[in-house]
């Protein structure tokens, strides 16, 4: 196979081949959050089409963002049962498909039904899980690192397409995009047949950091045995104190960057006169940044106390969102808001995953931080939903920005409540 030789080749260079699997997996999550940012420049065209109102696509877009979230345990546990690529390969396939119905659709139901359930399925199945998943099996050494390339690889691909998204809706109408989303689908999907494996020992490796292979765990778990895994562990980390705190945060997380930012900043920029193409732009700017800032923050986690990191990232996140109704909108305040946001788009991953692992084992890390990772989505799709509604009703949507930059400080003071903790791997019976 091409991954067997290219390991073995790497392997004579002094290259773990963990490091190809991060970059197969650094494309499918750029290029399927690509997929997920896209209709966040096509709100305008579809409401100019179809005649739809703002909360009612804000509608499917919301149950996309909470399918996105609650696939993530069943996600982890798909991977464990059936391997990374087959996983990877079949929800690539399935936002493909979905984007493509997209393209004939008519009736609301129809938008709700591609872009809500399908998309959403597929979309879950690739989620923060995924770099969870990844740079557990595949790293001991290094670990915050790779789970901060690729949390930056999400939040960046949601944002860096935006602009060419927005030029081609402009030039070519908003079929144009759902193609070119569709072509990068097809390119990540043929790069993981290609190149992506599940675990180290399948190309004779240890994990990156130790001397061993440690060979894969047996298979052969039945259905019910798969799909109950996530509601069993779920059960058990109800338990403790340290899930539901780091539930709440992720819940503020999502409520204050993908429901909200993602969806609605190219929107609420054309209200104030800023057409479509320059206000992706400025989401282009916060990609750039936060692709920094949240390697960066991979960093500090291996690094410094997790619970302060999240501190200072949701409260410097809350203050950005407080003074953006303030800024005028003119190209200064834009750019004050893109840098210093930007910075802290997806910071609060690498330290979320890392308390995940070190106070549940890492293990279960993959599997808590799906359901950490649901809440973060149902945040998420109340902010979408929420600020749509603020938007058809209130003819405004600074009250929502305004909401999410206050409990962007109630996150950050949770943060601090956590308490302190080593490594452990006795599972969450020690995390209360």
């Amino acid at each position: 196979m091409v991954s067997t030789a290219l390991a073995s080749t790497l392997a004579r260079r002094n290259i773990h081949y963990g490091w190809v699997v991060v970059a197969a997996t650094f494309l499918t999550m750029l290029v399927t959050a690509g997929a997920m940012g896209a209709p966040g420049v096509l709100i305008k065209p579809l409401e100019d089409e179809f005649g739809w109102s703002t909360s009612s696509i804000s509608s499917a877009l919301a149950i996309r963002l909470v399918l996105f979230g609650l696939m993530g345990p069943f996600a982890a546990a798909f991977m464990n049962r059936f391997g990374l690529r087959p996983v990877i390969f079949f929800a690539l396939t399935t936002i493909g498909l979905g984007f493509i119905g997209s393209l004939f659709m008519t009736q609301l139901w129809q938008l709700l039904l591609l872009w809500g359930v399908v998309v959403g399925f597929g979309t879950g199945l690739t989620a923060m899980v995924l770099a969870a998943t990844v740079s557990t099996r595949w790293f001991n050494k290094q670990r915050g690192l790779v789970i901060g390339m690729l949390s930056a690889s999400s939040a960046t691909g949601q944002l860096v397409f935006l602009p060419l998204m927005a030029e081609l809706t402009t030039r070519y109408g908003w079929r144009a995009t759902i193609i070119f989303v569709c072509g990068l689908l097809m390119l990540a999907a043929l790069i993981v047949l290609c190149l992506m494996r599940d675990r180290p020992a399948d190309v004779n490796l240890p994990i990156y950091g130790e001397t061993t292979i440690t060979p894969a765990p047996q298979a052969g778990v039945g259905l019910l045995t798969l799909l109950t895994s996530p509601l069993i562990t779920l059960k058990e980390i109800s338990k403790t104190s340290t899930f539901w705190i780091l539930f709440a945060t992720f819940f503020i997380c999502g409520l204050s960057t993908n429901g909200l930012i993602q969806t609605h900043f190219v929107t609420l920029c054309g209200d104030y006169g800023i057409v479509p193409v320059a206000a992706a732009s400025v989401l282009a700017v916060m990609g750039i940044f936060d692709f920094f800032g949240t390697i960066g923050s991979g960093w500090l986690s291996d690094r410094f106390d997790n619970r302060w990191l999240l501190f200072w990232y949701y409260g410097l996140r809350g203050l950005s969102l407080l003074f953006l109704p303030f800024s005028h909108f003119s190209f200064y305040g834009l750019s004050i808001f893109a840098v210093f946001y930007g910075l802290d788009w997806i910071a609060t991953v690498p330290p979320t995953v890392k308390i995940a692992a070190d106070r549940f084992g890492p293990e279960k890390a993959g599997l808590v931080f799906g359901w950490i990772f649901a809440g973060h989505q149902l945040g998420a799709a109340t902010a979408a939903f929420g600020a749509g509604l603020s938007r058809t009703e209130l003819q405004s949507y600074l009250p929502a920005f305004f909401v999410a930059g206050a409990f962007c400080m109630l996150a950050s003071i949770l943060a601090i409540t956590l308490k302190k903790s080593g490594l452990t791997n006795k599972g969450p019976a020690v995390a209360h």
